[in-house]
């Protein structure tokens, strides 16, 4: 990674704006869908990661909440700009993720990962294990997870 990146959580409606901002265009706006479609109700419970660059444009972000089930967590909402792919900031936002479900005693890390970036968990050791939904008939979505320690 980038020196000049940094890893950070958003703390301010200007960080939040502009986190929410690349969630937006990388998973919906291909899609056609409106700003807004970005976000669910888990928002406020959960701990969001992001990276920036040395001008303060988000170019990664991810989150992480808790399920019910208390030693269960879910990361959505993976995304990295699309100028900055292969350059290991995905990896980053998921080790920061993965270290939170680790400090909060989490057993387990779920995933609904697109078809095209199974194989991106796969090498971060996650494991398949079934075909999920099909997002706006177009984006085929598997269950993964991963056990931590």
């Amino acid at each position: 990674m980038n020196n000049q990146y940094k890893t950070k959580i958003p703390n301010s409606k200007q960080d939040f704006e502009k986190y929410y901002y690349l969630r937006w265009k990388i998973l919906r706006k291909p899609y056609g869908k409106e700003l807004g479609t970005e976000t669910d109700k888990f928002e406020n419970s959960s701990y969001h990661q992001m990276i920036v660059d040395s001008k303060n444009n988000v170019i990664a972000v991810g989150r992480i909440h808790f399920l019910i089930e208390r030693n269960i967590a879910q990361i959505r909402y993976m995304a990295v700009d699309n100028n900055h792919i292969k350059e290991g900031l995905g990896k980053k936002i998921l080790t920061c993720l993965e270290i939170y479900a680790n400090n909060n005693k989490i057993n387990k890390i779920i995933l609904h990962s697109r078809e095209t970036a199974n194989d991106f968990y796969i090498k971060n050791g996650y494991k398949k294990i079934k075909k999920t939904h099909m997002l706006y008939n177009k984006i085929q979505h598997w269950l993964m997870e991963k056990e931590i320690t």
